[in-house]
């Protein structure tokens, strides 16, 4: 079955994330703008979506974990049914969830490149980070994207809510995390308006945090 992708979303909550998601044994974890939250420590804006990164690997296994809901390769403004079982197709980076037959999307699965010890940036799989450090944790327990990598993503085509984020967050991070994004960026984007922000004698930096 393949839809027209459409923008009607319900998101649900990290909490609610990590009630539905304790079926999979495969890790999971919070990504997007909610991840940039989680670290804060706070809820700073509303969010459209609820990003749940995952392996690519495992994706398979968490369809298989959660059959009461139905999901789509979400890919090139078109929805096409993931059938229990089968593997995403390799273009495909994002999975849209909801229960079976409701109307309204409720969680988006991140498809990430990982191997045994890194995670991997998809755009660039030179640009890695141990897994150890991509992933951090909340006091509950509930797992998130590492700040300056959910930075790195939305560095590409910064939109007002991303620089927001940026403002928000870049101060807070520790000098290896800093360092880390501000390299991948160069890389990446030469000419980023963020890199001055990122520079070493860069004025505002609290190097104590993150």
């Amino acid at each position: 079955m393949t839809l027209s992708q459409p923008a009607s979303w319900h998101p649900i909550d990290p909490t609610a994330a990590r009630r539905i998601l304790c079926a999979v044994d495969a890790p999971w974890w919070i990504a997007g703008g909610w991840a940039l939250d989680l670290f804060v420590g706070t809820q700073t804006r509303a969010h459209k979506d609820l990003d749940v990164g995952v392996r690519r690997r495992d994706a398979a296994r968490f369809l298989a974990a959660l059959p009461g809901w139905e999901f789509f390769e979400a890919h090139e403004g078109s929805l096409h049914r993931l059938p229990i079982g089968v593997d995403p197709r390799a273009k495909v980076n994002s999975i849209w969830g909801r229960l079976a037959g409701e109307p309204q999307w409720m969680l988006e699965l991140m498809l990430d490149d990982s191997d045994e010890e890194h995670w991997i940036f998809r755009r660039d799989p030179s640009i890695r980070r141990p897994l150890a450090v991509a992933l951090r944790g909340t006091a509950d327990g509930t797992r998130y994207l590492a700040p300056e990598i959910q930075l790195l993503y939305k560095a590409r085509d910064v939109r007002p809510q991303d620089q927001a984020d940026f403002e928000r967050v870049a101060p807070r991070l520790h000098a290896a995390a800093r360092e880390w994004l501000r390299a991948g960026v160069s890389r990446l984007y030469p000419q980023h308006r963020w890199l001055p922000v990122l520079a070493p004698n860069a004025p505002g930096r609290n190097d104590a945090l993150g």
